[in-house]
């Protein structure tokens, strides 16, 4: 006999699937990456003269391997190519999702991609 619901479909305590989103907090100069309600990560920025300086990220290590770091990344980039800002990535983690999502290389100033190691990445 087989059972009705292998997991599949059975409501679980807890939330399953929480939501994830990404938020700018700009008092605290932050995007932080939500599930639900709960913080689990941030990207610090500073914005001027339409650019916006990338210089760290951090994911709580409870969450990690879930993507919950490229989310956040893809959603800081997402704000920045909305609001018309180029990007300086001196977050290693920002670098490497940018060399992994070569679409999103003309957020880097031309003249700014050699400096980041992105010269290369523009195809």
């Amino acid at each position: 006999m087989s059972s009705p619901g292998n997991g599949a479909g059975d409501e679980r305590r807890g939330t399953p699937s929480m939501e994830t989103s990404v938020v700018d907090v700009p008092d605290r100069g932050r995007f932080e990456v939500r599930l639900g309600d709960r913080v689990v990560g941030l990207a610090s920025y500073h914005v001027e003269n339409g650019t916006m300086t990338l210089p760290h990220t951090e994911v709580d290590p409870s969450v990690g391997g879930r993507g919950i770091g490229s989310t956040l990344v893809a959603g800081v980039l997402a704000a920045a190519r909305e609001r018309g800002l180029t990007v300086l990535p001196y977050c290693s983690f920002v670098r490497h999702y940018i060399q992994q999502h070569p679409e999103e290389v003309d957020l880097v100033a031309e003249d700014d991609r050699p400096h980041f190691g992105l010269a290369t990445a523009d195809r």
